[in-house]
């Protein structure tokens, strides 16, 4: 069963359902853990110092959503690990993966229209199940 489940959130209402998926799942083995991580998007071409105090802001409000996301989940999700990195959102998602040992991804994706198809496979959630080299459950 899966022990180490990561998900993402950028605190919409999808990954909020993806992480009590996530809980619900925990709940099936003793030893599992959760991970919630949101990822602050940098500015590309940028160093980091130019923006530092952006930054901090960002990371300030990012670690007060986070708060409020645990308890909304309940206080099962009190247990649940969080972490915020800063960078590009799908390829430090999955260093975040390999970093961890994360053996499951839970996160939140949206129905694809097959009228839009190509635009759609732009997604996070796409380009995480793709690189991802653990196994993903998009929730929709």
């Amino acid at each position: 069963m899966f022990r180490n489940i990561l998900v993402p959130s950028d605190f919409t209402e999808k990954s909020l359902h993806a992480a009590g998926i996530a809980l619900q799942l925990a709940r099936l083995h003793e030893e599992a853990k959760v991970t919630l991580l949101h990822v602050i998007e940098t500015i590309e071409g940028a160093e980091y110092d130019e923006f530092a105090d952006f930054y901090e802001k960002l990371h300030k409000r990012a670690a007060g959503n986070m708060k409020k996301l645990v308890k909304s989940l309940g206080p099962e999700a009190s247990a649940a690990k969080t972490a915020i990195v800063f960078g590009k959102r799908a390829p430090e998602i999955i260093n975040f993966i390999n970093e961890h040992q994360v053996d499951l991804v839970v996160l939140g994706s949206h129905k694809i229209d097959p009228q839009k198809a190509p635009e759609d496979l732009g997604t996070i959630s796409y380009k995480v199940g793709i690189f991802s080299p653990c196994p993903v459950l998009m929730v929709k």
